[in-house]
């Protein structure tokens, strides 16, 4: 068993527990529920942005601990300031180190889209994540069938949350697209091996249709990469370890995107 499969097991037993615990009618009381979505789709495309999701993620399966007392406050606040489009929070708590306290603090301190980063195998999590503030959520097409998917989706948008699909390779994007997707994320990093390689990003951008939002996801350190990746037609990037394993992340994040925008100013001369 890969440690995606271990999981997605583990996913299952989870919200069985969860939903036992705290029933649906409990989530639906949230102060956040009844909250206006802010718009991923918007944010990441807007021009006057940087087109950067900034993630806030203590540990992961392959680099283990990342950064464990992290302040979900000062971080995601100074990821807002140095100008990142919006935000995802890890929220699985063995394998990540994140919880759904940390996506409540995100929301309460910046008013900006926030992406549940999870692993979605249930309404129920989705329910869930309306009610902890966020606007958008993951479905990973190579954890769900695509009827699954479709059917996650589909109830996703009846919530009113935008749902960006992540994939790995040309068969997952073809077999899993439909319309009640809003971004479509490319991982450059294999979630079985944990390898990565941009060339992912590539290889799929074309293949996906204008009508969703492209996103590049994992293993981009250096901002001429983003040149790279937005000349091959991503509109957006997703950017978590690099500014996680510096020892003020927000600052790595100014750092980053001020680089990144001056290269894109050059760029844009250049081409003018």
């Amino acid at each position: 068993m890969n440690i995606l499969d271990k999981i997605i097991a583990h996913k299952h037993l989870e919200v069985a527990e969860r939903s036992s615990l705290v029933p649906v009618k409990l989530l639906e009381k949230s102060v956040f529920f009844e909250g206006t979505v802010v718009s991923m789709k918007k944010y990441v495309c807007d021009p006057e942005k940087s087109g950067i999701i900034s993630e806030f993620k203590r540990k992961s399966p392959s680099k283990g601990l990342i950064k464990g007392v992290a302040s979900v406050e000062a971080v995601s606040i100074g990821y807002m300031q140095a100008g990142a489009s919006a935000l995802s929070i890890l929220t699985d708590t063995d394998f990540f180190g994140g919880s759904n306290a940390d996506l409540k603090d995100a929301r309460k301190f910046n008013f900006c889209p926030i992406l549940r980063k999870d692993f979605i195998v249930d309404e129920y999590q989705i329910l869930e994540a309306k009610s902890i503030g966020a606007d958008c959520i993951l479905l990973i097409a190579a954890t769900l069938e695509p009827t699954r998917l479709m059917e996650l989706a589909a109830f996703s948008k009846s919530l009113g949350l935008e749902v960006l699909m992540e994939v790995h390779d040309s068969e997952e994007l073809e077999r899993s697209l439909c319309d009640d997707l809003d971004l479509v994320g490319v991982n450059n990093r294999n979630l079985k091996t944990f390898d990565v390689s941009l060339q992912t990003s590539m290889d799929l951008v074309d293949k996906i249709p204008s009508g969703f939002v492209k996103i590049s996801e994992s293993g981009i350190s250096d901002p001429s990469t983003l040149i790279t990746l937005k000349r091959a037609g991503f509109d957006g990037f997703l950017i978590g370890e690099n500014f996680m394993k510096s020892s003020r992340p927000e600052q790595a994040a100014y750092n980053f995107i001020k680089e990144y925008k001056k290269l894109l100013k050059k760029e844009n001369e250049v081409n003018a």
